[in-house]
């Protein structure tokens, strides 16, 4: 079968979003796919707004507002490739963008017989959007979105959502690339506590609950046992910044709450060696989600580490290396955490296996068996 995958945004090294997109590429191959990686860049030399097919240019879109405004509107060269090469199935990735030219090129799709399914990695997703441009965004694909989900074969989600936008839907797990991600070598610690976090740092990840804990557990147990809190990533705008920052610098939290940045490769793997409990989202609660499937977590588990959360994953429920902690606004309670950890021995070997049915060919696999 010959398959188009088209996300509307480019590849980078460090995103954990294009790796993901990445590994459903290689989970179609692996499932006997011929696929093509169709996707939108901008060429960082001299500004060329494009339409890639795998390496190669299919179209240059040209620069400035222009180019911005044919991006939403031509989809004519994607179309003409399909037909050339009599391609099947189209898979896209929601970048909440419906719009009638979207709709337009999905129903053309359709009557020429090929199969179109949309992912929306996140659902629900409007209490996501909070500036005012964000909003005026939204409120084009808030329009459209019923009309475009109508076009389609099915909406794959994460959610426990049977129906989204009135379109059935295909609910599946976000997936592991094992090859991609390193087993963490086992180190227990005797006299401290390693928490990592890994995120483009928005505020649903509740990161801010866990430097608010620490505050807390610093003010009664400075000298006792040691945690730590090593947050890779960096903040997605100034309201993550300022619901962890002045936290960690007023309560003089800067050796315990260390800051690294973007990470990836061997720098990542050598924080993962270190870390000993993994933090999930904590705060879904503030995006009204109860439901969903990370990505987070499911990385946590294959490097071979326990890890907390707050909202429903039913992949991990009741796995015993999996601690729960209130979907709420308090602070996280530390001293629990290293109970948690002192009190157990997990070996990274049996956590992994425990998720081997969480390739990312399996669940490709489940889209391609509904659809086709």
């Amino acid at each position: 079968m010959k398959v188009l995958y088209i996300s509307f945004n480019g590849f980078y090294e460090y995103n954990g979003i294009s790796k993901k997109k990445l590994a459903q590429i290689k989970g179609l191959k692996e499932s006997g796919c011929n696929v093509v990686n169709c996707y939108y860049s901008v060429d960082p030399t001299d500004g060329q707004r494009l339409w890639m097919i795998n390496d190669n240019v299919l179209i240059s879109l040209g620069t400035g507002i222009r180019a911005k405004i044919k991006k939403r509107i031509n989809y004519v060269p994607i179309l003409a490739y399909i037909e050339e090469k009599q391609i099947s199935f189209v898979y896209m990735r929601s970048e909440h963008n419906a719009n009638p030219f979207l709709i337009h090129f999905v129903r053309q799709l359709r009557n020429k017989g090929v199969k179109v399914v949309m992912e929306i990695p996140t659902y629900p997703y409007d209490q996501e959007y909070i500036t005012f441009e964000s909003k005026c965004s939204l409120f084009i694909d808030k329009l459209f979105r019923k009309s475009l989900a109508k076009q389609l074969n099915a909406i794959v989600t994460f959610s426990d959502q049977v129906e989204i936008f009135r379109q059935r839907t295909i609910r599946i797990s976000n997936g592991i690339d094992f090859s991609s991600i390193k087993l963490k070598q086992n180190n227990h610690k005797q006299s401290e506590l390693h928490l990592i976090g890994v995120a483009e740092i928005h505020y649903w990840h509740g990161f801010d609950r866990v430097v608010a804990g620490m505050r807390d557990y610093y003010k009664s147990k400075a000298d006792d046992y040691k945690v730590f809190f090593h947050i890779i990533g960096e903040f997605s705008g100034e309201r993550e910044r300022i619901e962890i920052l002045p936290l960690i610098t007023e309560n003089q939290l800067e050796n315990y709450v260390i800051l690294h940045g973007r990470l990836f490769g061997t720098a990542l793997d050598e924080i993962f060696d270190h870390a000993d409990i993994g933090i999930g989202s904590l705060a879904r609660h503030r995006s009204n989600i109860t439901y969903i499937k990370t990505l987070k977590n499911r990385e946590y588990a294959a490097r071979g580490i326990p890890f907390i959360y707050s909202e429903i994953d039913e992949d991990f429920e009741e796995m015993p290396y999996i601690m729960k902690v209130p979907a709420d606004e308090s602070p996280i309670n530390i001293e629990p955490l290293i109970e948690f950890y002192r009190e157990n021995r997990w070996n990274p070997i049996e956590i992994r296996e425990s998720v081997a049915h969480l390739s990312w060919k399996n669940q490709m696999q489940k889209i391609l068996d509904t659809i086709i």
